[in-house]
């Protein structure tokens, strides 16, 4: 598990990758996005909507980046989860503190370019750490929105429970502040079972089609396919 973990994260370079082992279950991510952190008074929250495939060459790449920049489709499903994400941070921000710091940011990884977006508020000093994630969870960009009713129609017509793939994994520090992920890209090993799984998935909107979106599925799991067919 350990040696597939590093083959994942070689292939993939991600900035919130983690290991965890509960017992006999392990957790091997390889996860690109920041759910939530605390800095002192400051939150912030980052999610990715809007996904592209790294080009053959330089110019392909430059390419693909820019059509993902001007993509109105996936500008829409951005800003659906920024406002979303901006109304779980206002639960828990001091007055007029929540901001949307960057919009569509294009970040590149070595699979992947992704449209990021950063929203940013300000806590009071006497306000619960824990209280801002309980507020927060489950992130929206693992929903959509509105976010009750589109967990709702995830629980009818999802064929199986997400389990630990969409929640977070990350740690508190003795000053209370924390940083937390968001469980994708991620192999979940049953030790017991010698069952290994992962789940990937894409946005709907109105205009989706199903043949970008399912594509859009077969290139987030590239690297763990690849990783799982070496060992």
């Amino acid at each position: 598990s350990n040696n597939l973990f590093w083959k994942l994260n070689e292939i993939s370079e991600p900035p919130f990758a983690c290991f965890a082992k509960f017992n006999k279950h392990f957790v091997m991510s390889a996860s690109p996005e920041r759910y939530i952190k605390k800095d002192g008074l400051k939150i912030i929250s980052q999610p990715i909507k809007g996904t592209a495939k790294r080009g053959a060459t330089e110019e392909e790449d430059l390419l693909l980046k820019e059509n993902l920049a001007s993509n109105k489709k996936e500008q829409s499903e951005n800003v659906m989860i920024v406002d979303l994400v901006r109304n779980d941070l206002s639960k828990t921000a001091t007055k007029a503190s929540v901001q949307v710091e960057e919009l569509f940011g294009i970040y590149t990884f070595k699979q992947v370019h992704q449209m990021i977006s950063t929203v940013v508020s300000e806590v009071s000093a006497d306000q619960n750490p824990v209280d801002i994630i309980k507020s927060t969870f489950p992130m929206g960009s693992m929903t959509g929105a509105p976010k009750l009713s589109a967990m709702k129609i995830i629980e009818e017509v999802e064929q199986s429970k997400r389990g630990l793939y969409s929640g977070a994994i990350g740690y508190f520090t003795p000053d209370n502040d924390f940083d937390f992920n968001v469980v994708i890209r991620t192999i979940l090993y049953n030790q017991e079972h010698k069952y290994a799984s992962f789940s990937v998935g894409s946005a709907i909107t109105i205009n989706a089609n199903a043949t970008d979106e399912y594509n859009e599925c077969l290139l987030k799991a590239q690297a763990m396919q690849k990783v799982l067919q070496q060992c």
